[in-house]
């Protein structure tokens, strides 16, 4: 008799490169992923401070939970180009390449993935957008690195905007800043750089006075929703 191990897998699923990498990228968020019948992935913070949601290019076939993504995906990587089959078995996935290598890998239990709420998220309102490219995004991150610095803002002053790396709790911080756009605003939206979980890339930046902030990849077909700090300002009063 044939073991369920062994029997002949149906049509598995392909992941691109583009995908690996977007899956990769949202285990910095969250260690745990829900996967949906479609072509949306979706995820959230076990803080639920920050949100990111794409389109890929594969259909997943069914629901199913992974508790354990970056081990999951260590586990594909085990493989050359991997078939995914997670349709023959309602507890494991079948992963295979060629026909002398295979693996199975258990589903976990969806209620104790923290998961995305079901209505799609929008911003509230939108003060103030402009557009962040790969250069820009790229000084931004290794700067708060070289400098070990905690905070980002987004600063409307002067007829510019601005991205100001920093730590506001301390006067006598170390900072980098880069112009972004010219505003006629003033504001000061302000992120913790822990929250910033972006794939390298461009975006368009959109930002709501009511402390929800957007970042948008078109090449990946990608978008993140990050909570400002409490003590954002827009027209130098706090918002309420």
């Amino acid at each position: 008799m044939t073991s369920n191990f062994t029997m002949k897998l149906r049509p598995a699923m392909k992941l691109s490169d583009k995908t690996l990498k977007i899956l990769q990228n949202f285990t910095t968020i969250n260690q745990s992923l829900s996967f949906r019948q479609g072509r949306k992935l979706r995820t959230i913070s076990v803080m639920k401070n920050v949100l990111a949601e794409t389109e890929i290019e594969e259909f997943i076939p069914k629901d199913f939970a992974i508790y354990d993504l970056p081990q999951f995906l260590n586990t594909l990587s085990l493989y050359k180009d991997a078939d995914i089959d997670v349709s023959s078995n309602p507890n494991f996935a079948h992963i295979k390449s060629g026909t002398h290598q295979r693996s199975k890998y258990f589903f976990s239990d969806p209620s104790v993935i923290i998961a995305p709420p079901e209505k799609e998220m929008t911003l509230p309102s939108e003060e103030v957008t402009f557009n962040l490219n790969e250069e820009q995004l790229t000084k931004i991150m290794k700067s708060a690195s070289v400098l070990g610095l905690p905070d980002l803002s987004v600063v409307g002053s002067e007829g510019v905007t601005k991205l100001v790396v920093n730590d506001r709790k301390n006067d006598t911080s170390n900072e980098f800043a880069i112009v972004v756009s010219q505003t006629d605003k003033n504001f000061s939206f302000n992120f913790k750089i822990e929250n910033i979980k972006l794939v390298s890339g461009s975006y368009k930046v959109s930002i709501s006075k009511k402390n929800l902030a957007k970042f948008y990849n078109p090449d990946y077909k990608l978008t993140y929703f990050i909570a400002l700090e409490p003590d954002s300002t827009y027209g130098w009063r706090k918002e309420t």
